[in-house]
């Protein structure tokens, strides 16, 4: 890819990565590229974000509304999104300057609300991990309703219900039991947390599924979190619905980790985050 504009996210209140990120515009500067630092802006070629996973995940809306493509730095502390280390940082930017990179396309989420009194539609957001029902920490289990492109699925009766992409099954909905979906998988997983029921499994859609929940009687408010953000608090008989974006997020993979190093390295699969490869005997029939 032909680069002539880069945008630099830092991640806020951090004077380091912030002094970092000058150093990334100027090194940029001497290859002749116009860098801005804190700005995205539809002209741009490529945003590098250098933080943590929430710090992507703050401009991914805005990065996937232009279709910019995104390589994230981390410093941080996770780093499922944000791919590249510190150390590697200038070895992967010379490597998006060759040309010699790998783009994934990630499915977003979008969501708004339908008060089920007046029938009035909140403003959409979007989401690149999950949208989120859950009731306020005190209050009893609530009861959620649940449609796929109008065909009932099951009602609910759990501490919330997450709507999750496969970039975010690794997030919130691993953390509720959820499984984990290969991210460039086309998909969305309902996982309901802390479930009454132990049969009120999760539950692997296709993305062209439309999502309608419905919070039913008896319920105060309970509150809707994009992203990690508290977006809305909705009452009994509100309507959610979630559905596929129409923008993915491209994301600049890592040329040295895989998907499934990232899963063993972040998740401590099998103790060790090393590849063994497949023996030679077998590699010919694959």
């Amino acid at each position: 890819m032909k680069i002539d504009y880069a945008g630099i996210i830092t991640r806020p209140e951090s004077a380091e990565v912030e002094r970092i990120g000058r150093e990334v515009a100027a090194w940029f500067a001497e290859r002749h590229i116009t860098a801005d630092l804190n700005r995205i802006a539809p002209e741009m070629d490529v945003l590098i974000v250098l933080g943590g996973d929430g710090t992507l995940l703050h401009v991914a809306d805005e990065a996937s509304t232009y279709q910019l493509p995104v390589l994230g730095v981390n410093l941080g502390n996770l780093g499922f999104l944000t791919e590249i280390s510190e150390d590697q940082m200038y070895d992967a930017l010379a490597t998006l300057l060759a040309a010699d990179v790998r783009m994934e396309k990630r499915i977003m989420l979008s969501a708004a609300y339908v008060s089920g009194e007046t029938g009035e539609t909140s403003q959409t957001v979007r989401a690149l991990n999950e949208v989120v029902i859950v009731k306020k920490s005190t209050e009893a289990m609530i009861r959620l309703r649940c449609w796929a492109d109008g065909e009932y699925v099951t009602t609910y009766r759990a501490d919330g219900l997450i709507m999750a992409t496969p970039t975010g099954s690794t997030a919130y909905n691993l953390s509720a039991g959820g499984p984990v979906v290969h991210a460039e998988l086309d998909a969305v997983v309902l996982t309901p947390i802390c479930p009454f029921m132990l049969e009120s499994r999760p539950v692997l859609l296709g993305s062209q599924h439309n999502i309608t929940t419905q919070l039913l009687a008896p319920a105060g408010q309970v509150k809707v979190i994009v992203d990690g953000v508290l977006h809305w608090t909705i009452t009994e008989n509100d309507y959610l619905l979630v559905k596929k974006a129409s923008q993915p997020l491209l994301i600049v993979s890592s040329p040295w980790k895989s998907y499934f190093n990232i899963l063993r390295s972040k998740l401590n699969w099998g103790g060790a985050s090393v590849d063994v490869p497949l023996p030679e005997l077998v590699c010919k029939h694959c």
